[in-house]
């Protein structure tokens, strides 16, 4: 969940890795999953799909007991507003859920009034991003 996501736990993300283009996203959830390897796309398990995923440095280190890293996955169900406009997320976002433009590696993203459905703000404004058009 990105509020329990501490900065220690993304110290060491090397890249975030997009399968969809982000820019026609309002928000994306995030986790952080345990796998195998520091690198490649990983197995999901979620309903819905996978459209991102972070890799790590070579610094990254395993857990002891299980020999598994802490990835972030980033995802979407399929009741999410890309696919249910009108739907339980039309001007809300749930909790593990950030706006993909406030995220790179090692930071992890927070909500936006663009996230939570509302209209852009100042600083979105400032920084020229546009909400998609209806």
């Amino acid at each position: 969940m990105s509020s329990l996501i501490e900065p220690s736990q993304i110290a060491h993300e090397q890249d975030l890795v997009w399968l969809e283009d982000i820019d026609a996203l309002d928000y994306v959830r995030q986790s952080l999953d345990r796998l195998p390897t520091r690198r490649g796309k990983p197995a999901y398990h979620r309903d819905g799909r996978m459209v991102g995923y972070a890799t790590l440095s070579q610094e990254a280190r395993a857990s002891r007991a299980s020999g598994t890293f802490l990835r972030r996955v980033f995802w979407l169900l399929p009741h999410d507003r890309d696919q249910q406009p009108d739907g339980l997320y039309a001007s809300a976002a749930p909790s593990e859920a950030v706006d993909p433009r406030t995220l790179s590696a090692s930071t992890k993203g927070y909500k936006t009034e663009r996230s939570e459905g509302g209209p852009p703000s100042d600083a979105m404004r400032e920084l020229g991003i546009e909400l998609p058009k209806s």
